[in-house]
């Protein structure tokens, strides 16, 4: 059952019931720190949907630690909590956790990144394709340049996570074949601006000053920013000398590309919490199962697609 494709006055009155239903009931939400703008904005709109539903959202911090995440799903555990939410900053290790909250019969949703765990251990998984996110970003740069030689240094996120593994997979697949095009140079910027700009700085160093270097391919956009004021401080024109292309769609990334600096992002909205509470609202109602992977949208959004209005529409959401 697709929560999210329900249409008709029927479907209205029936989520408008279980959302009745869902006042009063308290949800543990494990997120995994606040490393990027998106992740920012991924926090503020959890809140707001929490509180639009009556929902009494207990909310904590990991700052990008596992064991911080798995004590704080204990710690919701041992509250009683109706649900819990969980961003799982990587993807393996949580077979005993989630066992422990299936125990005390507490459903589990997962928020924009998978687990290497039986899904028996979890209700469903909310987010993105996150190997089509890749294939997108891809897919726009093998258009790009065409038939040109192309050099590119990859950004990679936090090391273990399941996007970090698997946009670089979709991104690998967009470009096998196209013998022009390589990925010279490839390191995690944990997804930060801080480290996507230190890293940026060794491969400009490495590669000739980035002169030999075509194009940037970042997991996310913070670590795009990062990287874009390398390249400005090493003398080249981002966009220009080096074509930009990352993933998550943040504000600072449409204001990079109304200047030119950025060239193409991929969208990964980061209201994920509104169809995580429209599931646990039916499986309270009645315990209605949903399948285990409820997909969100991946639009790529280029400097052609009004990167000022998708600024402005943007800044106010928490990023």
């Amino acid at each position: 059952m697709k929560i999210r494709t329900l249409l008709g006055s029927a479907a209205i009155l029936a989520v408008t019931a279980a959302s009745a239903l869902a006042e009063g009931e308290t949800v543990g939400f494990a997120q995994i720190g606040s490393e990027s703008g998106w992740r920012a904005a991924e926090t503020t709109l959890t809140k707001q949907q929490a509180e639009e539903r009556g929902i009494d959202l207990r909310f904590s911090d990991a700052q990008q630690k596992q064991e911080n995440q798995i004590a704080a799903i204990r710690s919701f555990i041992a509250q009683g909590v109706d649900a819990i939410l969980l961003a799982p900053v990587v993807a393996t290790g949580w077979d005993s956790v989630l066992e422990e909250a299936q125990e005390a019969e507490i459903p589990v949703v997962l928020l924009d990144r998978q687990v290497d765990s039986s899904d028996e251990l979890y209700l469903t998984a909310v987010g993105s394709n996150l190997v089509h996110e890749g294939e997108v970003a891809g897919e726009w740069l093998v258009n790009a340049v065409g038939d040109e030689e192309c050099r590119i240094v990859e950004l990679q996120g936090t090391t273990g996570s399941t996007p970090a593994i698997d946009r670089k997979t979709g991104f690998e697949n967009a470009i096998e074949g196209h013998d022009n095009m390589e990925i010279v140079r490839s390191q995690t910027g944990d997804f930060t601006r801080a480290q996507g700009k230190e890293v940026m700085e060794s491969f400009l160093q490495a590669e000739n000053g980035g002169k030999d270097i075509c194009a940037l391919y970042a997991h996310n956009d913070d670590m795009a920013v990062g990287a874009i004021q390398a390249i400005k401080e090493a003398g080249l024109a981002p966009g220009e000398d080096i074509l930009v292309v990352s993933i998550d769609a943040v504000p600072d990334i449409f204001k990079a590309m109304a200047d030119g600096e950025a060239n193409a992002t991929v969208e990964l909205t980061p209201n994920m919490a509104g169809p995580a509470f429209d599931v646990l609202e039916a499986y309270w109602a009645d315990g209605t199962a949903p399948e285990k992977f409820i997909q969100t949208e991946s639009r790529l959004f280029t400097q052609d697609d009004d990167p000022t209005g998708e600024y402005e529409a943007r800044k106010g959401l928490g990023y």
